[in-house]
């Protein structure tokens, strides 16, 4: 049972929890895969092929099923035990753009069951090696739970998920030169003393890639790159 689930350990390319308060938390995991932004959209739409069954509520991953457009419903069906078929509502889609980004809106597993309101943005964005992903998953409201306690618990779980659609398209792939010249370019935009952060990185989720993604331009070798 995803209640039970949230307790067990998990890991991907590249995650953290970005904050958290007294409200809510942010948890963030990236990958790359060598796979076309199209076939991580075919095989995102088809959660039983990489949603952990560890984390459903029927035990089996065959169980999931999710319908891509605004509105639509990533569910679960539970097995009938005489008295019907039951169901279960992990996240409803808010926006999806194929190739690039779905939003869902959802309170997985134990979170379900408080006041809060979780929202899971995926990004999609072509490399020169494939796709970069990223799985931002934002909760906020009441809940009975300490944000200190369940963030890490959260992180790790959204991670486990976002590491399965990479073993589903084949693997992860290590970054690039000029991808770990962006990375290391962004974290110092981001280490800039108070006033001083590049207006870029205000921008929203939505545009939080530079972390995957390098210029277009090859960086100079033995030149630190620009930040972003």
């Amino acid at each position: 049972m995803m209640a039970l689930a949230l307790a067990v350990t998990a890991s991907s390319a590249s995650a953290k929890v970005i904050d958290q308060s007294e409200i809510g938390f942010t948890v963030a995991h990236t990958a790359q895969v060598a796979a076309t932004p199209a076939d991580v959209w075919k095989m995102l739409r088809s959660p039983d092929k990489w949603w952990s069954q560890d984390h459903s509520w029927s035990g089996d991953a065959a169980n999931f099923w999710l319908d891509s457009q605004a509105g639509g419903c990533f569910c679960e069906k539970l097995s009938d035990a005489g008295a019907g078929m039951g169901s279960v509502q992990h996240a409803r889609i808010l926006f999806a753009k194929p190739n690039e980004l779905m939003r869902l809106s959802g309170a997985f597993g134990p979170l379900q069951g408080e006041a809060v309101t979780g929202t899971l943005t995926i990004q999609i964005r072509e490399t020169p090696t494939g796709a970069a992903l990223r799985f931002d998953y934002v909760v906020g409201g009441y809940m009975r739970f300490k944000t200190a306690d369940i963030a890490p618990a959260v992180d790790k779980v959204i991670g486990e998920q976002l590491a399965g659609l990479a073993r589903a398209l084949g693997g992860t792939l290590p970054p690039t030169r000029e991808e770990k010249a962006a990375a290391e370019a962004a974290k110092a935009s981001e280490e800039k003393p108070e006033g001083e952060a590049d207006e870029k990185r205000e921008s929203g989720l939505d545009d939080m890639m530079a972390d995957l993604l390098a210029e277009d331009e090859p960086a100079p070798q033995n030149e630190k790159p620009e930040p972003r």
